[in-house]
């Protein structure tokens, strides 16, 4: 039994509150446990000047750790931690939409941590395919879309080795005396957008690995089912969105 009563391949608590902002098309406060992220997706009708004339659009995120997410203030920088995390979120993405069916416009989805207890890209990218499918479902209510152009959900889960264990969405407590520790991003088609893995101390044997990876597709199939159970739900239509 793990530190919060959870066995091995158990996720953590899962939530989304969908339209948690009204100035943006899509906005979803995402909670995985006591880690707590705010997606917005944000959407300009124009793309960068290197990308204009080609028909296609871009998607690109931003993430940050506000200052109060964690016990020690945390400085308002963009470190090279949150350009790696963000450069992932925007890799996982960009891998589940069509650009050309996006047309020339730009979507930037924003991910913040509000409070900070483990697994917050995994959770940012959970959250962030939630609030740019909104975003891009507010696109079609507004006549600007035919379709959306994401062609299937995509979710991510931190998985690792504690005491010799594999255990599936490590909190803080075990993810600090972690011997691996691992981050997968995957599509509903179970196919990989990206997998993190480093060892902490002793390097992991192949059996683990693939020990690992079954916990992670286990724990994305699970987020996708309430990835798509929130999709079913159809927006409010608003006047505009900006």
């Amino acid at each position: 039994m793990r530190p919060d009563g959870r066995l091995p391949d158990e996720l953590r608590p899962i939530s989304f509150e969908r339209d948690y902002t009204e100035m943006t098309p899509g906005s979803v406060l995402v909670s995985f446990g006591r880690t707590r992220v705010l997606c917005t997706a944000s959407v300009d009708d124009e793309v960068p000047r290197w990308m204009r004339g080609r028909g296609t659009g871009w998607v690109t995120a931003e993430y940050a750790m506000l200052p109060g997410s964690s016990p020690e203030r945390v400085q308002r920088k963009v470190s090279g931690r949150s350009q790696e995390i963000q450069r992932l979120i925007g890799r996982s993405l960009r891998s589940v939409c069509d650009m050309k069916a996006l047309g020339e416009r730009l979507i930037a989805v924003d991910c913040d941590v509000l409070q900070a207890d483990g697994g917050t890209r995994t959770a940012s990218i959970t959250g962030a395919f939630l609030a740019l499918h909104d975003a891009c479902a507010r696109l079609v209510q507004e006549g600007k879309l035919k379709a959306s152009p994401l062609t299937e959900p995509c979710a991510a889960v931190s998985v690792g080795v504690v005491d010799g264990v594999p255990v599936l969405d490590l909190p803080y407590i075990e993810d600090s005396r972690a011997e691996v520790d691992m981050n997968v991003v995957m599509t509903s088609s179970g196919r990989f957008v990206e997998v993190q893995g480093t060892a902490e101390g002793q390097a992991f044997s192949r059996s683990e690995l693939d020990s690992m990876l079954g916990l992670a597709e286990k724990g994305i199939t699970e987020l996708i089912v309430l990835q798509r159970e929130m999709m079913a739900i159809d927006l409010p239509r608003r006047p505009t969105s900006r």
